[in-house]
């Protein structure tokens, strides 16, 4: 049977720590994962869900965005991606009594954990000017008052609509042309906040903000780059087709500050020999400092340039330019600097060295660990630099490979979540649907959270996640949001933005993935854009957790009808009855669409077109790729200070946490931990178990504070530290982001240890 939910937060006040795990998945993650399944689904509904998940007669799992192959597993599915459905399939309601009993002041004090526990919203839900509780509102009344509020802005631009990653490509393509049509292009996304610095770096490099590799391509890989990423938590199932690639002979680099488990040996809970022994992943761990990515990439490219017969001429000469200035900048790359800013010995870079070299075929992947840092664009160019000297993008095994976090957050910008659009992808909406849409450039995250506290953004809409908690600066993101005049949240289940609210706020329940979707008697499906670029659909197979809720491409036609009236000549109507309407106007708009409804259709749906993969076609101004020659740049931190990464536990997706464990790193029990190397907690005076405030230094003069951390002494880089988001949030300054991509710089923190009192 299916559990309660917590009825009072847990306590975090001492937490457990072992130590750290070696091996990811096996036995324990199938245990886990069935504990916590049956705790919020029950056993039966267990079953069901589960084998539907990832597959093709299925629905998409809610939770990253890491591809399937053509040949599916029974058990499609990892540890998380479980979780996620499992929160989302949950037999937990959230209904207008649970609003009644728990005031305003009452969610704002909850932890995040204990919120997303309390299951399914069931009925939209209001919060009155001046109230203390949500009140139960009809969908009627709650797009009344939204369209009340729209109408009375001085300007379009003072509203923001926000899209979370989990959005489907029907309601993503539907919401920015509503917000279009309304009048602005204030779109911010959760791409903002992760891998915008991938894609401004790869449009201006190769012409395509995307990567240009597929499963196939890290099946055939002979050396796969792990930078600045931690699969065995984030994207589990990468592992397998690692595992893959090992098989096939490939060698795996990992670079990070932390050591992670699921890199050290993968215990493929799929196979008998997995669950076993496992397989080792890592051929050479590069235990990097912080930031210090673009240095190394730097000094590998010179050593490359230095070696006979290394660089790729051919291709160099015949797809790319900026090659000389290039060169001459990676020609003057230090060692001495270069260690410095890596930590690194120079044996271990002499040997990825080797390994580069004596790879045919290079796939460099990424996450957070490259795009959090303000010089994160320059990294990512540097990592491009790399590949192209050794002709390592446009044929098999071989490319840059962004990993993206949530399940469509890449989708959601290819049908046009953007507040910088092209001209092209403009001109076709007007073309195709008959009104000038704007052409001046909205607000990202960023700049959105400084127009709210500014005052000059009022409505704030948000299609899924957890805005106020995904957010940097979190007591100036909290402020800014209490000065709107109305908040909108989309949702399944609660979050902490739900308690962080405008003058009115409301909560519009929606369908989950899991969910059946049925229109006009007929059944629907939506679909996703994965990681790698291939477009499936995906189709619900559960019943609604209530007849109140709407699934969002029906939240966002009939806001646009309420909002824009009949002067809209835009189908509203006909979207929401049928999704396949809204295909047909993505299949004119978009490139790489054509047929859209035929395509996806066939089982596994259908791959996007990528010049650079697919053909050596660069689509930048040029026709080329572009080398570059940033200045290369690391993060120097003050003596007695340490550089602090955000991250996320085991037990974590983004802003939504299943647990209180971190069980790879050994924690149990807590959160509020800051893992520091023993040799640096020993220099600053903090032993193993003692408590520490963790204070952000800025040059703004603001003292952020994240207060009662227990210190653990943990083998990461020497001069840095990690703990989890969003408790650490508040330390990330709101104008700390990254040079051209705006992403708030979340992986280099400069902070300073405390001693406080056990908590």
């Amino acid at each position: 049977m299916a559990s309660k939910p917590p009825a009072g937060d847990p306590v975090q006040d001492a937490p457990q720590v072992a130590a750290p795990q070696h091996a990811a998945a096996g036995l324990p993650a199938i245990g886990h994962t069935l504990r916590v399944a049956q705790q919020q689904m029950g056993v039966g509904r267990t079953a069901r869900t589960l084998m539907k998940v990832n597959q093709k007669d299925g629905f998409d799992c809610p939770g990253c965005a890491w591809p399937e192959g053509d040949k599916r597993h029974v058990a499609e599915f990892c540890e998380n991606g479980a979780k996620a459905v499992a929160e989302e399939a949950t037999l937990r309601r959230v209904t207008p009594d649970f609003f009644a009993a728990h005031p305003l002041s009452d969610l704002a004090n909850r932890s995040g954990y204990w919120l997303g526990q309390q299951g399914r919203i069931t009925q939209p839900m209001y919060l009155p000017e001046g109230a203390e509780r949500y009140e139960a509102v009809t969908w009627e009344r709650a797009f009344a008052i939204i369209a009340e509020e729209l109408r009375a802005l001085g300007s379009p631009d003072e509203a923001l609509f926000y899209t979370s990653g989990r959005t489907s490509n029907e309601a993503a393509f539907l919401l920015q042309l509503f917000a279009r049509e309304f009048g602005t292009n204030n779109l911010p996304d959760c791409s903002n906040m992760c891998h915008e610095s991938s894609g401004s770096a790869l449009t201006e490099t190769i012409g395509v903000g995307k990567g240009s590799v597929s499963l196939e391509d890290l099946h055939q890989a002979d050396l796969i780059i792990v930078a600045g990423q931690n699969p065995g938590t984030n994207h589990p199932r990468m592992l397998s087709a690692l595992e893959q690639a090992k098989a096939s002979g490939a060698k795996i680099i990992s670079v990070n500050p932390l050591p992670e488990a699921g890199l050290e040996r993968f215990k493929n809970p799929q196979t008998p020999r997995g669950m076993l022994k496992g397989t080792a992943l890592n051929d050479l761990f590069l235990q990097i400092r912080i930031g210090g990515d673009q240095a190394l990439f730097r000094l590998l490219n010179k050593l490359i340039l230095q070696t006979a017969g290394a660089v790729d001429e051919t291709f160099v000469r015949e797809h790319t330019e900026g090659f000389e200035d290039f060169a001459a900048a990676a020609r003057a790359a230090d060692w001495d600097a270069t260690l410095a800013a890596t930590g690194l010995g120079r044996e271990e870079i002499e040997q990825a060295l080797r390994m580069v070299l004596d790879s045919r075929r290079t796939i460099v992947c990424w996450a957070m660990g490259l795009t959090q840092h303000k010089h994160s664009v320059a990294t990512i160019r540097e990592v491009v630099n790399f590949l192209l000297l050794r002709g390592d993008i446009g044929r098999p095994g071989a490319g840059v490979c962004p990993v993206r976090g949530h399940s469509n957050v890449q989708g959601d910008r290819t049908m046009g979540i953007f507040e910088r659009p092209a001209p092209a992808f403009l001109d076709a909406l007007e073309k195709e649907f008959g009104f000038a849409p704007p052409r001046h450039h909205g607000l990202d995250v960023v700049r959105s959270i400084a127009a709210l506290r500014d005052g000059k953004a009022k409505v704030f809409f948000a299609m899924g996640g957890n805005f106020v908690a995904a957010s940097p600066d979190t007591e100036v993101t909290e402020a800014a949001m209490r000065r709107a005049r109305l908040t909108v949240h989309v949702s399944t289940k609660l979050n902490r933005s739900h308690a962080v609210t405008g003058r009115r706020a409301l909560i519009l329940p929606t369908l989950g993935r899991t969910d059946k979707d049925i229109q006009a008697g007929r059944r629907q499906v939506v679909t996703v854009e994965d990681s790698m670029g291939m477009v499936h659909a995906s189709r619900g197979n559960l019943t609604p957790a209530s007849p109140h809720l709407l699934s969002e491409p029906a939240i966002v036609a009939r806001l646009a009808r309420a909002v824009l009236g009949p002067s809209s000549t835009t189908p509203w109507e006909d979207f929401e009855k049928d999704y396949s309407t809204i295909r047909d106007r993505i299949a004119r708009v978009v490139p790489g669409f054509e047929d859209f409804n035929a395509k996806i259709a066939r089982p596994g749906g259908f791959t996007l077109p990528h010049g650079p993969r697919d053909e050596r076609r660069f689509p930048t101004a040029t026709g080329k790729a572009h080398f570059t020659a940033a200045p290369v740049e690391y993060p120097e931190v003050p003596e007695g200070r340490l550089l602090l990464q955000t991250l996320r536990s085991h037990d974590q997706y983004n802003t939504t946490v299943y647990g209180l464990d971190d069980r790879y790193r050994g924690i149990k029990g807590g959160r509020r931990v800051v893992l520091v190397n023993p040799d640096d907690a020993r220099e600053l005076g903090l032993a193993d178990g003692s408590y520490a405030d963790l204070v952000g230094e800025w040059k703004d003069g603001v003292e952020r504070r994240a207060p009662g951390f227990r210190v653990v002494h943990y083998p990461t880089a020497r001069g840095c530290a990690a703990a989890y988001y969003p408790e650490t949030n508040v330390l990330v300054p709101l104008d700390s982001t990254a040079d051209t991509s705006n992403t708030p710089a979340s992986k280099s923190v400069i902070v300073r240890l405390e001693q406080s009192p056990t908590v």
